[in-house]
């Protein structure tokens, strides 16, 4: 029997990179375990783990510290820990009013910070060129000697298909079926980051990815991570798996209705968590561009008439969680975007209303917590994005042949 031996090599390489990036996941989860450590941790003999440890060194992936003196005799294990210093990610988020991108080392430390606006140009290639200058702006506070960006995710505020690198649908940016890889890669093509490996997702998952990658402390699942800015989001994560729909589509419960024959919402519907919760519900008399600001402005003089407006926001966002509650059984709810830094005159009553509705069915309510990212989220977010697709290489074919099917489709 003959054996495609070009066939085979290819299987070796993709088990040798399945083999690398389980080790570094592993000491992102479990920093400071030894050589001999991971060989039992991962279930790999301690002479492949050696070599593989010595490439991912030399490549920037990982570093050795140096072993504490404890005063017992023999040698001590020497500790391997991801590098932090010279592979970085590179993460944006294209917001309603301007882009904002950070870069991270590859254990979510921000580096550098960067934001643009838009100004007057809101089309979708006017938008996506400032946010490509706002990625190389970042990228210019790097050392070009010593660190490296290995990848770039960008999180987008709509219906995402990851694979073709399209936008479906942002509603409040009027964008629909955006070539956003392409247009990125024409942006970048001859600079710093030409070449440069790029993921996109919604930025309610991605800012669900970055709660789970950069987190240190233990796994949750599932993670449901909602985003309240202008709109509503949802990022779903469920066995170390983003949930993404058949479209892209998964995790758009700004568009769940809430109440039959509601206000109307961006979307062309009625009644859904959006128009019920998002940052117009709470100033539906104003046309500012930036509806949030002045919610803030108005709730700091004592405004009685939006007092009332944003709790009743905050008691539909309770809903909305019950519903989602109901429906994922999380290990954990993260509350992120602009309108959760409204304070507890929003959180509050979402809280309150979650916790009825659970007492009423005799069950504890899920653990809520507020984003550990804060105004990065999604930035931060992004990055941990390109470090989950850059860590994961036994799904990397399939999501590459996945992609080339698209883009023939397309053409």
């Amino acid at each position: 029997m003959l054996v495609d031996l070009s066939e085979a090599a290819g299987h070796q390489q993709l088990l040798k990179g399945i083999n690398r990036m389980a080790l570094v996941r592993h000491l992102c989860a479990n920093p400071g375990r030894s050589r001999a450590d991971l060989a039992v941790d991962v279930q790999l003999t301690k002479s492949t783990v050696s070599m593989l440890v010595r490439e991912l060194i030399d490549e920037g992936w990982l570093i050795e510290r140096e072993v504490v003196a404890t005063g017992e005799l023999g040698r001590r294990p020497t500790p391997l820990y991801v590098d932090p210093s010279r592979l970085v990610l590179v993460g944006a988020e294209v917001g309603i009013e301007g882009a904002r991108v950070v870069v991270t080392a590859l254990t979510g430390e921000v580096l550098s910070r960067a934001r643009l606006g838009y100004g007057a140009a809101r089309g979708a290639k006017a938008c996506l060129a400032v946010l490509g200058s706002a990625m190389l702006k970042a990228c210019k506070q790097l050392d070009a000697q010593t660190q490296r960006v290995i990848g770039i995710g960008v999180g987008l505020p709509g219906g995402v298909d990851e694979v073709s690198g399209f936008l479906h649908f942002a509603p409040n940016l009027h964008w629909r079926d955006v070539p956003v890889g392409d247009l990125m890669a024409e942006k970048l093509a001859g600079s710093a980051l030409a070449g440069v490996p790029l993921f996109l997702q919604n930025e309610a998952d991605v800012a669900a990815i970055g709660e789970m990658e950069f987190n240190p402390g233990e796994a949750v699942d599932p993670l449901l991570y909602v985003s309240v800015n202008q709109g509503v989001g949802a990022g779903v994560i469920v066995g170390d798996r983003l949930l993404m729909g058949r479209r892209g589509f998964a995790g758009e419960v700004g568009h769940i209705v809430l109440q039959v024959g509601g206000p109307a919402c961006s979307c062309g519907r009625h009644g859904c968590a959006e128009a019920l919760i998002g940052a117009r519900a709470m100033l539906p008399d104003s046309g500012d561009d930036d509806p949030l600001a002045e919610v803030q402005r108005r709730l700091a003089v004592g405004d009685v008439q939006t007092q009332r407006a944003v709790k009743k926001a905050g008691s539909y966002l309770g809903v909305l969680l019950q519903n989602l509650a109901a429906a994922y059984d999380p290990g954990c709810i993260v509350l992120g975007g602009a309108a959760i830094e409204l304070g507890d005159a929003f959180v509050q009553p979402a809280l309150r209303t979650l916790n009825d509705y659970a007492e009423a069915a005799s069950l504890s309510p899920p653990p809520v917590r507020m984003s550990r990212f804060g105004a990065d989220a999604v930035a931060v977010g992004a990055a941990a994005l390109a470090r989950y697709r850059l860590t994961r290489p036994l799904i990397a074919p399939a999501y590459a042949a996945a992609r080339g099917a698209a883009k023939q489709e397309a053409a």
